[in-house]
């Protein structure tokens, strides 16, 4: 009796050694497989690097260009490490950077989850959206060709709510800070939205209190920005038009001609107020087709806002301040107060 309990004894105490055993060897290789697919290291001092993963990625290629930038020290151990996270599906496109202490789990975890970099981008009141398209391509790399046929697309733009043909004038010039893979549908979509949340009800209301579209206003609007510098002339500015277009003149507004210089802007020639188009507003009475440029919220509001004055003309004086008369023989006074002005420093 003694003896069996003896041999159970030792049974037992045998099969906790070898279970404790097998315990010490599986959290080993547990922690190996944890050094070997998660291990942490040190990027360069101060040294930031920068991916671009583009759309349609496999992981192996993504791994390649992660090793290629020297962020990971092993392709294979990061894409087991991918495959065990159960996120080698749902690597997302877009430009990441890596700085400092790493490892295959924190650089997974920032691709899974999307951490791209934003750029912030300003674009100024009065800004045209062939110059928009420039800036986006420059620091965003979007087609600046597809930007621009998006913006002229008059289904598509129709599809944003908008009443108009061309997105000109309801791209609102702002700061944004856009993901460096965004497309070029959502920038203009960003943006246009930007434009209605600033474009309000009060504002809707009071362009019906003129009886004019919201399209007529954009388009002043863009004249006014294009035409006033200092904020203080942009409702006098707004006036003039206003008053031109009541008494069924030409608006003779320089910056629809500079609209139509693919060069521009410069000083104006003789043979621009000739070129025929409907831009043109030398030759055509009333409003052009559409906006000139992308306006601020300082000239919209000018616009709905404008002086109580009834001038009809204005000179610019060269220092971004203007000259206003109400009458033809004081605008040629004023012109020629200015061309001799001109000529002086000139010699």
């Amino acid at each position: 009796m003694r003896i069996n309990f003896e041999l159970n004894w030792s049974k037992q105490k045998l099969n906790r050694v070898a279970i404790i055993f097998l315990l010490i060897l599986f959290f080993g290789l547990v922690l190996n497989c944890g050094f070997t697919l998660f291990p942490s290291w040190d990027l360069q001092s101060k040294y930031v690097a920068a991916i671009d993963i583009q759309r349609g990625m496999s992981p192996d290629e993504i791994a390649e260009l992660l090793h290629k930038h020297q962020i990971i020290q092993s392709k294979n151990s990061f894409l087991w490490a991918a495959k065990l996270l159960g996120v080698s599906r749902h690597l997302q496109a877009g430009r990441y950077e890596f700085s400092g202490r790493i490892n295959n789990f924190s650089i997974l975890k920032k691709i899974a989850a999307g951490k791209v970099i934003t750029e912030q981008i300003t674009f100024p009141e009065g800004i045209k959206a062939i110059e928009v398209a420039s800036i986006l391509q420059e620091k965003l790399r979007i087609d600046s060709v597809e930007f621009v046929n998006l913006v002229n697309d008059p289904e598509f733009v129709r599809s944003l709510g908008i009443q108009a043909d061309r997105l000109e004038g309801y791209l609102f010039p702002d700061t944004y800070q856009f993901y460096t893979d965004a497309s070029p549908a959502e920038v203009v979509q960003r943006m246009v939205y930007q434009w209605k949340q600033e474009f309000n009800d009060s504002l809707i209301a009071r362009t019906r209190q003129m009886q004019l579209t919201v399209h007529e206003i954009l388009t002043l609007a863009s004249i006014v920005e294009g035409e006033a510098v200092l904020d203080s002339e942009r409702p006098i500015v707004a006036a003039i038009y206003i008053n031109r277009l009541h008494r069924g003149m030409p608006l003779q507004a320089c910056p629809t001609v500079q609209y139509l210089l693919p060069e521009g802007p410069r000083r104006l020639l003789k043979k621009d107020l000739e070129i025929d188009s409907p831009y043109n507003t030398y030759r055509n009475v009333g409003l052009p087709p559409g906006p000139v440029n992308n306006p601020g919220m300082k000239s919209i509001l000018a616009v709905l806002n404008p002086a109580p004055v009834n001038y009809l003309y204005l000179v610019a004086n060269g220092d971004g301040t203007h000259t206003f008369s109400r009458t033809m023989n004081e605008h040629l006074e004023a012109k020629k107060r200015f061309d001799r002005i001109r000529r002086y420093y000139r010699q």
